[in-house]
C-alpha cells in the first residue's frame, strides 16, 4: 500500500469508528452543517448516541436533542423545546400537532457558526430543564376529535371498537392524527383499512410488527431489511 492510499485508509478508519461517524460520512447533504452541530452538542458535555438512525444527544440518559437532515434544511431538534424560553425567536414547531418538540433550522454552515454561542445557551437551558424534571403537559387523547370515518367503522365493528378502546391514549391519538391528516375521505378510509390488523393486535401506528426492532415495542426500521 503506497503512502497516499495508506493515509486515505487511516482517515477513513477514523471517520467510520462510530455509528454517528458513519452517518455523517455517508450524508449526501448537510454533512458539514451536521458535523458543526455535532461539535456544538459535544462541547456542551452531552453524551452522543445513535437513535432513530440519527445522532442523538443525552444528559444522564435523558434525550435532549437530535440532529436531522431534511430536503430543505438541517435542524437541531429539542425533545422538550416547547419548554425553552426561545428569547431569540429561533424555534420552529415541526408539525401542526407537535406539542413538545421544537426545531432550530439551518441552510448553511456560516449561519451555524454565527449562532454557535446562542445554540449553546439553548442547549444548556434544555439541560437545566431536564435537571429540574420538568415535563410537557400533553393534550389528552379524549380532547381530539375522532375522524368520522374511524368512528363509523368503530360503531359498526364491535371487535374493532373493543381493540381500539384498549389501546393506550397515546396510540389512539396517533391514529386520530394520522387518519385526520388525509384530505380525502377515500384516503382516510384507506388508512384505517391498512391499519386494522395493527389495531386488532394492540399495536400503535409506530409499534414494531416484525419483532426485530432493537427498540421494541417501538419500530426502529428493522423490517426494511427483511428479504
Amino acid at each position: 500500500m503506497n503512502k497516499g492510499r495508506k493515509k486515505r485508509w487511516l482517515e477513513d478508519s477514523t471517520v467510520l469508528k462510530t455509528e454517528v461517524d458513519q452517518f455523517l460520512h455517508n450524508a449526501q447533504k448537510w454533512g458539514q452543517e451536521m458535523q458543526l452541530l455535532r461539535s456544538i452538542a459535544l462541547d456542551c458535555m452531552l453524551t452522543e448516541e445513535f437513535k432513530w438512525r440519527q445522532p442523538c444527544y443525552t444528559f444522564q440518559n435523558k434525550n435532549i436533542l437530535i440532529i436531522s437532515g431534511f430536503k430543505e434544511y438541517c435542524a437541531l431538534n429539542f425533545f422538550k423545546g416547547s419548554l425553552l424560553p426561545d428569547e431569540q425567536g429561533l424555534m420552529v414547531t415541526p408539525g401542526q400537532n407537535s406539542q413538545s418538540g421544537r426545531q432550530i433550522r439551518f441552510t448553511n454552515a456560516d449561519e451555524i457558526l454565527r449562532k454557535k454561542d446562542i445554540l449553546k445557551s439553548y442547549i444548556f437551558e434544555a439541560i437545566e430543564i431536564e435537571k429540574a424534571g420538568k415535563r410537557v403537559s400533553f393534550k389528552k387523547a379524549s380532547t381530539y376529535t375522532v375522524p368520522a370515518e374511524l368512528q363509523e367503522m368503530l360503531d359498526k365493528n364491535k371487535t374493532l371498537r373493543t381493540a381500539f378502546n384498549a389501546l393506550t391514549p397515546g396510540r389512539q391519538k396517533g391514529y386520530y392524527l394520522f387518519i385526520a391528516a388525509a384530505k380525502q375521505t377515500s384516503t382516510r378510509k384507506a388508512r384505517i383499512e391498512k391499519n386494522l390488523e395493527r389495531i386488532l393486535s394492540g399495536k400503535g401506528l409506530n409499534d414494531c410488527v416484525c419483532g426485530l426492532s432493537k427498540k421494541y415495542p417501538s419500530c426502529d426500521g428493522s423490517h426494511k431489511f427483511l428479504a
